[in-house]
């Protein structure tokens, strides 16, 4: 750097022609868009208004617009501040492509930040845009001298020197500006956070305040309350709480906060001296009261003597973050004195950053060193000039949200660990790398190649990879792929699909996704967005469903023909899918998930590690069923409730409809199998269907007239005859005790536009479901009133051994009253009799929830569901806007940040996946809770080991045998090997059980030919094999679970 006075950074306004690319001066630096207003409210759930407020006046600065900087910047304008300022003194060069999406070859020469900034503006119209390409100086981040009052400014690629200089004005600057350093130096990262002296945290964790239902208060000094026990109270001895609804001890409503001591399961103390209140008489909520949290920040010279404790992310490198705190200090020396990054593959350079390490622990005093390890300090010279992408993206989504943390003083920022340090140097590949090797190519890929060799890159561009789901996870993964060469070459290829068409809920936070692409296929426009960023990217943009369905589309040679599968879907049920596919091709699944604010990543590789469905995620919380079906407490349980009959009328049960009608025999299997209540409901729910199966659209209102009456009226009048106001549930408290309102049914009335609107959306989902056309006149109020009055309503008896749930504890249906086998096969006696009169080729459509689509009536039924369920209860009822933000809170949605996230960690597992040779304990599975944050990173299970004599299996073996055998043949090659077997199954038939003498007469019979005949398999000629299901026992008649056996029969 010149020692001259530099000149005053150019800060581009509204008087320069820069802004002029996409800004308009008049609104702000923002373009008119109607969508505009309800982009934010996606971010309100996790954020709340107070908290969009405070980062929608925010002004944030970005320096260093290389691939970690794009990454920032994109979360950061996603998430809807004020202001970015792009500053960037340097010029795009080949080098960057490999890691800034919105580079291309025609801007090499031309700024950065300019380049970035018309990009970067289309992703949020009401963001405005700056840029600066002059050299900075400390003095123009005060207000004094900048355009703007800046909140936060990030840095990425700043000398030690000129940090600290920058947070000390930061630190000490009226009021405080966050100070954020952030750099990706190949495999390795590193961040550091500076929020002030004072900085105040008004929600620390995100989680929605505590709320418990008081059981009962005494008069005592102090008093103690007790809590229903529906769960564990959240508290912590020195919480403040509030008290409303409490009946008698009026004193406690006054809304003023009190601390709780000797907290325990479900009671606590109050200090408070309740002996002179009046005595508790029922009812009262407890609700936390989170208070702000002011942290005090070290600035960065402070910090770098005295880090403190690291946060860590990976216990297994417990002593990596001291060892990479002086690593990076000593890289920034080497940069000083040499002007120069180290060269990939130069042993010399390697040399010299081991003798500036040294140097500068010898001077680090308590904070010494003992154990060095000169290997990782090699590797981290090696590849210190490259930015790679899924490092771009890890630390691009971690500080992107510690810009957010800053502007808003929601969550925590890392305070008790101001450093924090990342590595993935298990990611090289398994063999040494030469330095010839890591020698540029004059590529868009030479950046990744001086980490990784160009060995691995030609693996990578010839990788043939299979990517299922396109949405905000999905197109961070494509962009990825994209940047990091994947599938570049005419040998590789990408195979992406998504059955899903663009929506306006997924503008946000999608950065491919614009107004344009309303109502296209979401595969194509992503695909199309990949292509931009890297156009020698081979992809085919499919819109089929991964399902047994579309098992000629993908087949055998398609499976056969994979490196690797990548899962960005949202389902589990469809992950299942994906993953037993994958256990059965062997092949590699990368699997990663977001909810809101938190993400988690698991890596499934053959024999190696356990699949997806040998393990389940932690059980989510859940709303109890009596308190949403029976005993509601407010709008958020009516709300619950609504989202619950929702999925269950127009969702699951057109898929059990489906699955009944696609194989009555394995449905029937699998019913009789479970043979409890919960079999016998679906039975019940899939009979409903079929047995009043609407045909045109008069009979789906006659179908919402009667549910209007079942749900708001008949069900009311059970629980009334059931319970009277003095009722008890089995804990004890009142059944109708405050907050749970006194209950009345609702007479139904065409004039009450309520009722009205219940009719004709609940119609209207009937007729999708059920494939019919709504008529014209379907959303005429009038026509509506006068059809739905025409309807005949029976009147019911109420039931006096109806059994109504009370139990708060519970969170599923009952399984106390098992459905006796008689009831099973009287209801699937009467399936198989609707099935009979159906037309051929009949099936229903599942009705998937989405929420902002105004036009299909979802949040419509949602919203007055609840509002009619929330009417028999007295409870508040709410508009459609203000459920639609409670119905957020209650359904996660997409983060920006934790999406860049999962899909970094992800891809750093794809170098291993297609390098090849990796052990398990190189892999890592993830977890991640931006909110506080917490990373826990560790090596994945190992397969369960199942063993019998001589043999060892997993879930990853097959047995095959080869050759056209009888059955007599197939028993003949278990019996040798130990095993008794007593049925073998073919698809959902079954070709031989012991018990059945009439099966002994199959036993010259080829399996082949069996199949044909009893499991009625079609065998193209292509088709070479059968797979089948041998349960087994051994000579003790213990059931052995041995592998799934494949015959190839020619």
């Amino acid at each position: 750097m010149s020692s001259s006075e530099p000149e005053p950074a150019e800060v581009v306004t509204e008087n320069n022609e820069s802004m002029d690319q996409g800004v308009d001066p008049e609104s702000n630096g923002s373009k008119p868009q109607e969508n505009d207003l309800e982009l934010p409210i996606r971010q309100m759930p996790d954020d709340g208004m107070e908290t969009v407020r405070r980062i929608f006046a925010s002004n944030v600065l970005i320096s260093g617009l290389n691939g970690l900087g794009v990454e920032i910047a994109k979360n950061v304008v996603l998430a809807g501040v004020k202001s970015v300022t792009l500053h960037d003194e340097e010029d795009v060069q080949q080098w960057d492509l490999s890691s800034n999406f919105f580079f291309s070859e025609d801007d090499i020469g031309q700024n950065r930040a300019l380049a970035c900034m018309q990009k970067l503006q289309e992703l949020n119209y009401s963001v405005m845009i700056l840029t600066s390409t002059e050299r900075l100086l400390k003095e123009q981040l005060s207000n004094f001298q900048f355009p703007l009052l800046l909140k936060a400014v990030v840095f990425t690629d700043v000398s030690l020197e000129k940090a600290i200089e920058y947070d000390e004005f930061c630190h000490n600057h009226k009021p405080p500006i966050a100070f954020i350093k952030s750099e990706v130096r190949g495999l390795f990262g590193s961040m550091f956070c500076d929020f002030g002296p004072n900085f105040t945290v008004y929600d620390v964790d995100g989680e929605e305040s505590h709320m418990s239902i008081i059981a009962s208060i005494n008069n005592d000094n102090p008093a103690t309350v007790y809590c229903i026990n529906d769960e564990r109270l959240e508290l912590q001895d020195g919480d403040l709480v509030v008290f409303s609804e409490v009946d008698g001890m009026n004193e406690l409503n006054d809304g003023k906060p009190r601390k709780v001591r000797d907290v325990r399961p479900y009671s606590f103390t109050l200090e408070e001296d309740t002996t002179t209140f009046g005595k508790y008489v029922k009812g009262g909520i407890v609700t936390q009261l989170k208070l702000p949290k002011i942290l005090h920040f070290k600035p960065l010279k402070v910090a770098l003597k005295e880090p403190g404790d690291y946060l860590l992310c990976d216990f297994s490198k417990y002593d990596r973050p001291a060892l990479l705190h002086l690593a990076f200090q000593a890289l920034d020396k080497f940069r000083h004195d040499l002007g120069r990054l180290p060269v990939a593959g130069s042993e010399e350079d390697a040399r010299r950053l081991l003798n500036f390490f040294a140097s500068i622990n010898m001077s680090s005093g308590v904070s010494k060193l003992e154990k060095i390890d000169n290997k990782l300090l090699c590797h981290f010279a090696s590849g210190s000039r490259a930015v790679l992408n899924p490092m771009a993206a890890i630390f691009g989504g971690i500080t992107g949200q510690e810009v957010v943390k800053a502007c808003s003083g929601k969550f925590h920022p890392t305070f008790q660990f101001q450093f924090f340090y990342f590595d993935s140097v298990e990611s090289l590949p398994d063999e040494p790398l030469k330095a010839d090797d890591l020698m540029p190519l004059n590529t868009r890929y030479d950046a990744q190649i001086s980490v990784f060799g160009s060995k691995l890159q030609t693996k990578l561009k010839e990788a043939k990879v299979f990517m299922v789901g396109s949405g905000a996870l999905g197109c961070e993964f494509l962009k990825n792929l994209a940047l990091m060469g994947v599938c570049c070459s005419p040998k590789g290829k990408l195979t992406l699909t998504d059955d899903n068409f663009v929506e306006k809920s997924y503008l946000n936070p999608h950065f491919v996704f614009h107004d344009c692409n309303i109502g296209e296929a979401k595969s194509t426009v992503a695909v199309t967005a990949a292509n931009s960023i890297n156009p020698a990217l081979h992809v085919e943009a499919l819109q089929n469903h991964v399902s047994p369905e579309t098992d000629d589309v993908y087949n055998d040679a398609f499976w056969d023909s994979l490196d690797v599968v990548i899962s960005a879907l949202d389902n589990v049920n469809a992950r299942l899918y994906i993953d037993s596919q994958c256990v059965y091709y062997q092949k590699p699944l990368l699997e990663s998930g977001t909810l809101g604010i938190k993400c988690s990543t698991q890596m499934i590789i053959p024999h190696l590690t356990e699949n997806y469905g040998s393990s389940r995620d932690p059980p989510e919380m859940k709303v109890h069923t009596s308190t949403v079906h029976s005993m509601p407490h407010n709008i958020d349980d009516c709300l619950a409730w609504a989202r619950s009959e929702f999925e269950s009328l127009l969702e699951k049960a057109p898929i059990d409809v489906n699955n009944f009608l696609s194989n009555p025999t394995e449905f029937a299997a699998s019913i009789r199998r479970a043979g409890n209540s919960l079999a016998r409901e679906l039975l019940e729910r899939v009979l409903e269907c079929l047995e009043v199966r609407c045909e045109t659209f008069e009979d789906c209102i006659k179908w919402a007239r009667l549910k209007f009456e079942d749900y708001f009226t008949n069900c009311v009048k059970q629980l009334q005859f059931a319970f009277r106001v003095d009722s008890a549930s089995i804990t004890g408290a009142s059944i109708q005790c405050a907050p749970k309102h006194f209950l009345r049914p609702l007479q139904f009335s065409s004039s009450d536009p309520g009722h009205l609107q219940f009719i004709m959306a609940a119609s209207a989902l009937r007729a999708q479901a059920f494939r019919i056309d709504v008529p014209e006149w379907g959303e005429n109020q009038e026509i509506l009133a006068d059809i739905v009055d025409k309807v005949m309503v029976p009147q019911p008896k109420p039931k006096k051994d109806a059994k109504i749930d009370t139990d708060v504890k519970t969170t599923s249906p009952s399984t106390a009253s098992i459905g006796k086998s008689e009831v099973i096969e009287g209801l699937l006696s009467e399936l198989e009799v609707c099935a009979e009169r159906l037309p051929p080729g009949f099936r229903m459509n599942p009705i998937q929830f989405e929420m902002d689509h105004d036009a299909n009536h979802h949040m419509e039924f949602i919203a007055i569901l609840a509002n009619m369920r929330a009417r028999n209860y007295g409870i508040p009822e709410v508009c459609k806007l203000q459920a639609k933000l409670i119905a957020r809170r209650i359904i996660p949605h997409d983060i920006a940040t934790s999406k860049a996230l999962a899909a970094g960690l992800v891809c750093l597992e794809l170098y291993k996946v297609l390098a090849g040779g990796h052990k398990r304990e190189d892999y890592r599975n993830t977890f991640a809770n931006l909110a506080l944050p917490f990373f826990s990173s560790a090596e994945p299970v190992a397969p369960k080991e199942y063993n019998y004599r001589y043999m060892t299996w997993t879930v990853w073996d097959r047995w095959i045998i080869h050759g056209n055998l009888t059955l007599r043949d197939l028993l003949i090659w278990l019996y040798r090997r130990g095993l008794n077997p007593y049925r073998i199954s073919c698809g959902t038939s079954l070709l031989y059980n012991s018990m059945f003498t009439v099966h002994k007469y199959r036993m010259e019979k080829k399996i082949v030919d069996l199949a044909r005949e009893v499991a009625m398999v079609e065998l193209p000629p292509y088709k070479c094999y059968l797979d089948l299901v041998v349960t087994c026992e051994d000579d003790g008649d213990t059931d052995i679970n041995i592998p799934l056996i494949t015959v190839y029969f020619r």
